[in-house]
């Protein structure tokens, strides 16, 4: 299982929602890719924004070693499931999507957890409110997954 999770500038809420979900994978014994992009390239090459860096690394996951990237039109045939952290977000990714695109796209939270979007920080300035919300979504998606290994 491949996994992209998608915000805007791939600053904050994407490369959050990677490194939380694969620390969250690692210690589940869940074997899965996870990888994070932008709708935009502002941030192309840069290292995720510095208060979601120290607010991540506060809760023991590390984001430093990522860096922002734009989606491409193969990821949406490299990854088995796009994760969008806002409305926005999925529409932009629906209307960019090419045609033979095998990805299945979704809001990264679901009615589960009350609120469809991860509002971002680099506005909201709630760091921990957004991670509050990616560490949920995460522990959701992983028990997802396994119940699809131990039923598939």
């Amino acid at each position: 299982m491949r996994i992209l999770f998608l915000c805007l500038g791939n600053i904050c809420r994407s490369p959050a929602a990677e490194a939380v979900t694969r620390h969250k994978a690692r210690e589940a014994g869940l074997e899965a890719e996870f990888d994070s992009a932008g709708t935009g390239d502002w941030h192309v090459g840069e290292p995720p924004y510095g208060p979601m860096i120290e607010a991540a690394a506060a809760r023991g996951y590390d984001l430093s070693p990522l860096r922002g990237r734009q989606i491409s039109h193969t990821d949406y045939s490299e990854f088995d499931l796009i994760l969008a952290m806002d409305e926005n977000n999925l529409r932009d990714a629906l209307d960019r999507q090419p045609g033979g695109a095998t990805a299945a796209m979704q809001l990264f939270l679901d009615a589960r957890h009350g609120r469809h979007d991860v509002p971002d920080p680099y506005f909201t300035r709630d760091f921990e409110g957004a991670l509050d919300l990616i560490e949920a979504g995460a522990e959701a998606l992983i028990a997802d997954l396994l119940e699809e290994q131990k039923t598939g």
